[in-house]
């Protein structure tokens, strides 16, 4: 009895058969990016489903730590007591008892256990190990491509970033880039910003703005005076978090700004971490470390009060020089005196733009408000109190209170020290 060729050799017809599976994959594939149809959901993507799991029963251990130090901290808002019950709808320690779960009306009639789990899952997906394509960031920006910075999905778009399709990409990207995007949609030319009446924005605020974009932008400038031949610097105040983030991750700032060199300055105690000890460092000089011949950070691990009455950082430029300050408290009680008195003092006398934002409308309008209480007429407000449009999308949690929940950089506003016209005696 004669074989076929493909029964006498195995491996020839496994060829074939391949031929025949990658043929078929190739027009399936084909076909569904020509109808726009998603390719089928791995399991191991992140969903509601597969990330919720209550936090004193977490897979992950610092999770079970985090409950556990909530039931040390947090008091019931029912009882006053200590918290022992965990929410069955959002897996978070909120409450004494189920008793006082279930009275508790403004809980459940305003839906807060929807928020508490998108942080309970949010956080479970950090921790998760799945791949992370999203945080492969693009590099530069092509000079004939426009960015537009109306929001983050279009930001995104403009940018060629991964495509963020799930809630889960967006709160881990967001979250990072935040604090660059921030800085870089009010200083864009392409503001999402705009002049009053529409928009935030004051006629002292388009001032400082303009002069800003005056040296980020050379090319559209005529003529350039020949005192801008540093880099512009940018003083973060208060840095903790902001200052940790990879040099990759702030040069999303610099690729919107090609033309020009940036020198971040954070500024504060809790500065410069050493990431092996958990330990903040001192310093009695600057750290500087460089990203590239673009950017690059320098850590002054003091107040700024105490090195603006050096002068370390004299002299101020307003064409060059922008202050930020992340969610610092100003009107905080507990640290409302170290912002408010000498600090606030020397950064209103730098006649430059200062830029603040707050964890909530709330908080950034006490901020806003206690400066205009304690300096009043010697403050120019720049932009009014406004929902920050690259605030982060990811829900966090105030472990001493779990029922209160926010964004980073939620709300943003703008100030400076008044400018006084020269007048003729």
């Amino acid at each position: 009895m004669m074989l076929s060729a493909t029964s006498r050799f195995p491996s020839l017809r496994a060829q074939r058969c391949g031929k025949v599976f990658n043929q078929r994959r190739f027009i399936i594939g084909f076909v569904r990016n020509a109808l726009g149809l998603d390719p089928p959901p791995s399991p191991d993507d992140p969903t509601p489903e597969n990330r919720f799991h209550p936090w004193d029963q977490s897979p992950v251990g610092d999770l079970r730590e985090r409950a556990a130090r909530i039931r040390t901290l947090a008091r019931c808002p029912v009882t006053g007591k200590e918290i022992n019950y965990t929410c069955p709808l959002s897996g978070i320690p909120t409450h004494h008892s189920r008793e006082a779960w279930e009275q508790d009306k403004q809980y459940h009639q305003s839906k807060k256990y929807e928020i508490l789990k998108k942080v309970n899952i949010y956080e479970h997906d950090l921790r998760s190990g799945r791949p992370f394509p999203e945080f492969d960031f693009p590099q530069g920006q092509d000079f004939d491509r426009t960015v537009n910075m109306t929001n983050w999905d279009l930001f995104f778009y403009t940018r060629q970033f991964y495509s963020m399709d799930t809630e889960f990409q967006l709160a881990a990207v967001t979250k990072m880039l935040s604090y660059p995007i921030s800085i870089a949609s009010v200083l864009h030319q392409f503001s999402p910003y705009s002049l009053n009446p529409k928009g935030p924005v004051t006629l002292e605020g388009l001032k400082s703005l303009a002069a800003l974009r005056y040296t980020l932008y050379p090319l559209e400038n005529k003529t350039i005076s020949s005192t801008k031949d540093r880099p512009m610097r940018i003083f973060i105040l208060g840095a903790r978090a902001e200052a940790q983030l990879p040099g990759h991750v702030w040069k999303q700032l610099q690729y919107l700004f090609p033309e020009q060199m940036f020198e971040l300055h954070f500024v504060g105690p809790e500065c410069l971490l050493n990431k092996e000890k958990h330990q903040y460092v001192t310093s009695s000089t600057p750290v500087v470390k460089r990203v590239d011949e673009t950017i690059s950070f320098v850590y002054h691990t003091d107040f700024f009060h105490v090195l603006h009455e050096a002068q370390d950082f004299f002299p101020y430029d307003p064409y060059l020089d922008v202050f930020f300050c992340f969610h610092p408290g100003f009107g905080a009680p507990e640290t409302s005196a170290s912002w408010l008195n000498e600090t606030m003092k020397g950064l209103l006398e730098t006649k430059c733009a200062i830029f603040t934002t707050g964890f909530n409308k709330a908080d950034l309008l006490r901020d806003v408000d206690a400066v205009k209480d304690k300096y009043g007429k010697e403050v120019d407000v720049l932009m009014e109190p406004v929902k920050n449009v690259f605030g982060s999308t990811k829900w966090e949690l105030n472990d001493m209170n779990p029922q209160e929940v926010y964004q980073f950089n939620m709300y943003i506003a703008g100030f400076r020290g008044k400018r006084y016209h020269a007048i003729e005696v």
